[in-house]
């Protein structure tokens, strides 16, 4: 979207105040940010337009991997299994 702003040179922050505001909501409060949105994005800096970490060893405070996806979905299938071993010794 393009801005005129004229021959004011003063009203430099004229697409600043046009821009998209952020859609995050306070918890207490419920009202809205007032900040502007990053462009592409429906929330501003502050609330996670950035993206967050990378996943994996690439972030910095990965230690040992078990929180993964992969090891939390093992952990769920081996889960399952038990349950269902359980449930067919119980029907002997």
């Amino acid at each position: 979207m393009k801005v005129e702003t004229g021959d004011n040179p003063i009203d430099r922050l004229a697409a600043a105040r046009i821009a998209p505001r952020c859609t995050a909501r306070a918890k207490s409060t419920g009202m809205r940010c007032a900040a502007p949105a990053v462009r592409g994005r429906n929330v501003c800096r502050c609330h996670g337009a950035r993206g967050g970490a990378p996943k994996g060893p690439r972030h910095g405070l990965y230690r040992h991997g078990l929180y993964t996806g992969e090891a939390l979905e093992a952990r769920r299938e081996l889960r399952a299994l038990f349950r269902a071993a359980r449930e067919m010794l119980t029907g002997l």
